[in-house]
């Protein structure tokens, strides 16, 4: 019995190992120009704890995910994020890395009363950040 459930202990050490070791994706490539940016608000602005925020893209176009479309991608915004999501690894999903799978190009966001910061990322038909990345400058808001 002892010897069944160190076997079993030992999988599953084996198995969490392995998957946290994901293979990279293959990047996508990103023509040099392409550029990510916030519309609105500004950098510093004050808003209320529910604003809309309007994203900006040159030299790329916008598709929804699952969509294989040469120079097209969409949209995620990160709030309060203080490093990129990994290279070659699917942009998480959560409340802290917001998709924008139908190919959405604005959003009405709703925080909590403080500073906060936003930046956006580009990410491929899987989510995976473009290689180079597409990556907006990182603003800063005050919400009251």
């Amino acid at each position: 019995m002892n010897r069944i459930l160190l076997i079993l202990a030992l999988t599953g050490l084996a198995t969490v190992a392995m998957a946290a070791e994901a293979p990279a994706l293959p990047g996508t490539s990103a023509p040099a120009a392409a550029r990510v940016y916030i519309i609105s608000p500004a950098d510093g602005a004050t808003v209320g704890q529910e604003f809309t925020v309007r994203f900006g893209l040159e030299g790329m176009g916008v598709a929804p995910a699952g969509v294989t479309r040469e120079h097209t991608g969409h949209h995620h915004l990160l709030v309060d994020v203080k490093t990129l999501p990994a290279a070659g690894q699917p942009i998480p999903a959560d409340a802290n890395h917001i998709h924008f799978g139908g190919g959405q190009t604005q959003t009405k966001l709703k925080l909590a009363p403080g500073t906060h910061t936003l930046q956006l990322e580009l990410g491929d038909a899987n989510h995976v950040p473009f290689v180079p990345a597409v990556v907006s400058k990182k603003i800063t808001v005050h919400v009251k």
